[in-house]
């Protein structure tokens, strides 16, 4: 009774309601114009064709101009009433307005320098080139002094956070897109508490939509009143909206500017494994010491800055720290992701390492939802002698997501892919190695909506000791991982590869 009356009295059951509430009255508004005017369906069809024409010609992804192609025309009353709502990722005027504001200020902040663009030159193009991307495109420089540690799991990457944390004497920016109350979130917030009494600047970013099961509405003012700054990421609002298809998914502490953690953990126990939601959760993380961090502290800014409205003296948050007293490994390029620039920065980083990839490319991530070009890229590679695995969740999250990730197991396996189920648990990582050398470990899952529609963050590490640790960890993870085979995918219920082969269809609109 406790758990009904909690979703009952939620706020997501009561922002549900009046959203389908609205829906209704839209659809009956549409009706009955139908019924009144007696051409209303032809005009509808003429609309229909008219918008599928207009989404042909449009630059997008082919899967979603095939998915909202599919609905228009045959639901042309409810794909119209859709695509209105939630098919144009343009925001208003005067929210683009406030993103390009502060998308100009950071962009000068962020150089690269000269000699650390050479050092790599002379590593090898291939190298050069897939850094050259993220600065030449995404606009985020490479550095060499930044030291690199990798996490396996979030309960052993939570009490180094905690320590960065109380050791903090400047500043202290967190930026999530889940904060759930227990445990973590308890001992974090009382250290910033603490942090924010000795004078220490604090500041946290949540997304509203992410915490809409976990906070209270009030949240942000009990912070406030603990001396913690905060700002919900497109506050959510009961009402039909295009930006609500826009999230902040990253992950981000930076701690006075010269330690940064990002990956896949969020402020909720169960990353950390303090309860259990689908068996063990499995998950990975990076911490960075040094220049690099700056990078991500800039990333944080242009969010807050976005948010609040507001413009600062950005350099006040840039160290003082000489580079010769950071550690040198390797090359490191953290990189932020916006659906708004029209540059897919984390599916083409993705693209990249395994394009380029010369004998190995190791794969966690929670969804395996692919457009062509993804599903291309990696068949192709497994075609030309790579050895390509990919390991996925061996218990779901979501029961029909799940599906949709075991949709292309097929196709995959029969190119020389090899997919693993954790069986463990839930696997939520989203890293990549290869061949030795290079990593990504990020917030980025391989769906739609990370890559295309959500905020996201990554780090690209070459020759860095994270590497190697990717490595180890996922030779380690595919051990307690049971490998698929194509008799599991062609053994499988007529109803279950139909219902596949639906979801596939829908699966950018999901």
């Amino acid at each position: 009774m406790k758990k009904i009356a909690k979703i009952l009295f939620g706020r997501m059951f009561f922002v549900g309601v009046v959203i389908l509430l609205q829906v209704a009255w839209l659809l009956m508004m549409l009706l009955q114009v139908g019924e009144i005017f007696a051409y209303s369906n032809t005009l509808l069809h003429i609309l229909s064709v008219i918008l599928v024409m207009y989404l042909i010609n449009r630059q997008m992804n082919p899967s979603f101009k095939l998915a909202w192609t599919f609905l228009i025309l045959l639901f042309p009353l409810l794909g119209l009433l859709l695509y209105y709502l939630f098919g144009r990722s343009e925001l208003t005027k005067k929210t683009r307005a406030k993103l390009d504001r502060v998308d100009q200020e950071i962009r000068p902040l962020l150089t690269e320098k000269e000699a650390d663009r050479l050092a790599l030159e002379a590593e090898g193009l291939h190298i050069a080139g897939q850094s050259a991307y993220l600065t030449n495109w995404a606009g985020f420089p490479v550095y060499r002094h930044t030291g690199t540690d990798y996490y396996a799991c979030g309960e052993e990457m939570f009490p180094a956070m905690l320590r960065e944390i109380q050791r903090a004497k400047k500043f202290i920016f967190l930026e999530y897109f889940i904060i759930s109350e227990g445990e973590m979130f308890n001992q974090i917030i009382a250290t910033l508490e603490e942090k924010a009494k000795e004078g220490v600047t604090v500041r946290l970013i949540y997304d509203d939509v992410g915490c809409i099961n976990t906070l209270p509405s009030h949240f942000y003012r009990e912070l406030e009143q603990k001396g913690i700054h905060c700002a919900a990421f497109h506050p959510f609002r009961p009402f039909l909206s295009v930006i609500m298809n826009n999230r902040d998914h990253r992950k981000i502490l930076v701690v006075d500017g010269n330690v940064a953690f990002t990956g896949g953990i969020n402020i909720a126990d169960e990353y950390i494994n303090r309860v259990e939601k689908f068996g063990y959760w499995k998950d990975t993380g990076v911490r960075l010491v040094g220049e690099a961090v700056w990078s991500f502290t800039c990333m944080f800014l242009e969010t807050w800055n976005y948010i609040c409205g507001s413009s600062e003296d950005y350099e006040r948050f840039r160290p003082s720290i000489r580079e010769s007293e950071f550690t040198e490994d390797g090359y490191v390029q953290p990189y932020g992701d916006s659906p708004l620039d029209h540059e897919n920065t984390g599916e083409n980083v993705y693209m990249n390492i395994i394009g380029n990839a010369r004998r190995y490319v190791y794969i966690f991530t929670p969804y395996l939802i692919l457009d062509h070009e993804m599903l291309t890229c990696l068949c192709n590679a497994a075609k030309r002698g790579v050895d390509v695995r990919i390991v996925t969740p061996g218990v779901p999250d979501k029961k029909t997501v799940y599906l949709l990730t075991q949709a292309d197991y097929g196709v995959l396996i029969e190119s020389g892919v090899r997919i693993y189920h954790y069986m463990p648990g839930f696997i939520h990582a989203k890293s990549f190695v290869c061949d030795d050398e290079i990593a990504t470990v990020g917030s980025i899952n391989l769906d739609y909506r990370s890559l295309y529609l959500h905020f996201e963050c990554g780090v690209f590490m070459y020759q860095s000791k994270a590497v190697q640790s990717v490595k180890e960890d996922a030779i380690a993870t595919m051990d307690v991982s049971k490998e698929i085979t194509l008799e599991f995918c062609r053994h499988r219920l007529w109803i279950i590869r139909f219902l596949q082969s639906f979801l596939r269809l829908l699966a950018p609109l999901l």
